[in-house]
């Protein structure tokens, strides 16, 4: 049981809690998007602009720390968990202030930058899955926890950034100045899954807490406020978890495709010059060089992309260049044949030096086994070569021979039989045989 009792303590979430008061002016103060904090909100949107548009993600982070737009939103799922109706008006109305200034300021820079590109930070912000439910969730828990701790530390600032708010609003942005639709939705349905599940997360803490509800609610209002945040929260949901199953598939597409695509690299006189891969329309686009694919060929490939799960993915065949393309190809075939055979010798060539350096350890071994028979005193010996130099012209190539003795050594007439052994053995006047 005392266990048990200190596990309790240690996990107990209420014991490091600020006062109720304290919590509540906070989350007040932090409502209001006015003077200072509307200055910030303003800066921070141009400065996720910029980083979008540079794909800076040092930069966006940056601005992520520095915006205050969490505020509201915790706000609202505070309010809600108390009932405290007249600081949900105040909550919404500063937060629609706060997405209508970012769309704006977004849309304006967007609308004036040069640079119009849609680089992997914008695209990011398009596309949304069950994991950035996730992601919003935890992030909204970690928020309120820290707000309704007596030692917030950094912690309110990780939230903000993980929990990545702006980004999305400014990508809207870029979707209305480049009047792109696409972008524009996909973007403003990712922004509302994070407000969605930071103020559920924020809701279910307060509720947790047990923070006191500032008015007297009937029982049938606190069943509707359920049973429409329960309806908002389906509703955000259920599209997050269609997307996030179709990106598990397209994942398990691109890896079988993967494979697919090194088992066909050649097949029957054809050689894979180039391969293409769209996951989202099941398609793989192969680009083959050499014989011309007959519709066999094609049948059999198609009949091992089923072997790889890959039965209703659409394969499209590309001839790159053919050798049965008539005359006028002749020449280029040719040269490519010649650099083929080029690079086959120069590969052999490098193989012989590779296969000379790896072997040439190996003669120590076969020295050893071959001496000991007629030397069992010797209990170990190593090769190696060198190149000895004279003079500026003079080279010689020397072989080099250490053998380990047992304490009783040789003698010295045994030592030059041994030398002489090496040296027709090794077929090389220059061999240097040292014992130790």
């Amino acid at each position: 049981m005392s266990l048990l009792r200190k596990f309790l303590v240690y996990t107990n979430l209420r014991s490091g809690m600020d006062e109720f008061q304290t919590i509540h002016e906070s989350i007040e103060k932090d409502v209001m998007l006015r003077g200072t904090r509307l200055w910030v909100l303003v800066i921070a949107i141009f400065i996720v602009c910029i980083g979008l548009n540079m794909n800076s993600t040092s930069v966006i982070i940056g601005a992520m720390l520095i915006s205050p737009m969490i505020g509201p939103i915790n706000g609202m799922g505070y309010s809600i968990a108390t009932y405290n109706f007249p600081l949900f008006r105040k909550a919404m109305k500063n937060f629609g202030f706060g997405v209508l200034a970012a769309l704006i300021a977004s849309t304006l820079y967007f609308s004036l930058s040069p640079l119009s590109a849609a680089h992997s930070e914008l695209m990011s912000q398009t596309s949304t899955t069950i994991y950035d439910v996730l992601i919003a969730f935890l992030g909204g828990l970690a928020g309120i926890i820290a707000i309704s701790s007596r030692t917030k530390g950094n912690i309110i600032a990780g939230a903000a950034i993980a929990t990545a708010l702006m980004p999305p609003l400014c990508t809207a942005g870029y979707g209305l100045a480049n009047g792109n639709m696409n972008f524009f939705l996909s973007a403003m349905y990712l922004f509302t899954i994070n407000v969605v599940f930071i103020a559920i997360s924020s809701v279910l803490i307060c509720r947790f807490l047990k923070f006191p509800i500032s008015s007297n609610v009937q029982g049938k209002h606190k069943t509707r406020v359920k049973s429409l945040l329960s309806f908002i929260s389906i509703i955000t949901l259920v599209p997050s978890v269609y997307f996030g199953y179709a990106l598990v598939q397209r994942e398990h597409f691109s890896e079988d495709a993967s494979r697919f695509v090194a088992d066909i690299s050649v097949f029957e006189g054809s050689y894979l010059l180039k391969s293409e891969v769209d996951a989202r329309k099941k398609q793989i686009v192969l680009v083959y060089g050499g014989s011309d694919l007959t519709k066999q060929s094609k049948k059999e490939i198609a009949k091992k992309a089923s072997v790889y799960s890959l039965s209703e993915a659409k394969l499209i065949f590309k001839q790159g260049f053919s050798f049965n393309e008539g005359k006028e190809n002749v020449n280029q075939i040719d040269k490519l044949k010649t650099e083929v055979n080029r690079l086959n010798l120069a590969l052999k060539e490098k193989q012989k030096t590779t296969d000379s350096i790896i072997s040439k350890p190996r003669i120590g071994k076969q020295l050893l086994g071959e001496i000991k028979t007629l030397f069992p005193e010797i209990k170990s010996c190593s090769y190696s070569e060198t190149v000895s130099f004279q003079d500026s012209t003079k080279v010689d190539r020397v072989k080099i021979v250490v053998m380990e003795t047992t304490k009783k050594g040789l003698t010295a007439d045994t030592r030059k039989r041994i030398n002489e052994w090496l040296k027709k053995r090794l077929e090389s006047e220059r061999v240097k045989t040292f014992f130790e």
